[in-house]
């Protein structure tokens, strides 16, 4: 028996590989869940989920571009016409576009703010509504970062979202514990996804300086996340709420 047998979940930004979105889909899976997996790039996220179907497991892929309210409706339309329910809501769909504050642009503030924050306000919105109609509690977890704690010099733009995920997570979650819906953040630090590469490259001057402050003295992998992401999506984390849980190799003790 799986871990997350029976359940129902939604899991943005899935298609890129490798990945946090794309990890957490696959763990899920082979726990028990069913899975959507959403991303804009529809190609992508659909190989990741008939990879997924070859493994016996269950993957939707839908096209979904999270900062258009519209979609986010109708993904869950689709979902609630299939299930009638949904369990668990990982926002992990992002974009890291970094560099001084003197570099950030206008356009690099917005979009940052859209993909990173917005469209977690516009995701846990509806699966609030949706846990709450089927009167069953949920698990919603929104994917922040470490600089969503701490200052990291050429995140500006960033760590201004991922900042205002945290504490928005924490006012949801005070909202919503009377409704058995938990709502968590996990704070990755360095991860070796394809985003993490980018950054690399936008962020040079910062990035082995950033790496050193990794006691561990590695970037960890995206199923590190993945794994943290399972124990929050299934009835072992029902007590935990509001939280935060730091997956960093120790960056944040020092």
């Amino acid at each position: 028996m799986g871990r997350l047998d029976r359940k129902i979940a939604l899991v943005t930004g899935g298609a890129s590989v490798p990945g946090l979105g794309s990890a957490t889909a696959i763990r899920f899976a082979e726990e028990g869940a069913v899975v959507y997996l959403t991303d804009r790039d529809a190609d992508g996220a659909e190989k990741v989920a008939a990879d997924i179907r070859a493994k016996g497991g269950q993957a939707i892929a839908m096209s979904h571009d999270v900062t258009v309210e519209a979609q986010w409706d109708a993904v869950f339309s689709k979902i609630m016409a299939d299930h009638k329910r949904l369990d668990v809501l990982v926002n992990n769909a992002g974009v890291a576009i970094l560099g001084p504050l003197e570099a950030v642009t206008t356009d690099d503030w917005h979009r940052q703010l859209d993909i990173n924050l917005n469209s977690v306000f516009y995701g846990s919105q509806r699966a609030v509504a949706a846990m709450r109609q089927v009167g069953e509690g949920g698990s919603i977890i929104n994917i922040s970062s470490v600089v969503g704690i701490a200052g990291v010099s050429g995140c500006t733009s960033y760590a201004a979202a991922k900042g205002a995920v945290r504490i928005m997570s924490k006012t949801i979650a005070m909202e919503t514990a009377k409704d058995q819906i938990r709502v968590n953040t996990v704070h990755p630090g360095m991860i070796l996804t394809n985003m993490q590469g980018g950054a690399a490259v936008d962020n040079a001057e910062n990035y082995d300086a950033t790496l050193a402050l990794v006691p561990m003295g590695y970037m960890g992998d995206p199923l590190d996340i993945a794994n943290m992401n399972l124990f929050l999506a299934s009835d072992e984390s029902r007590y935990c709420t509001g939280a935060e849980f730091v997956v960093d190799g120790g960056m944040m003790a020092h």
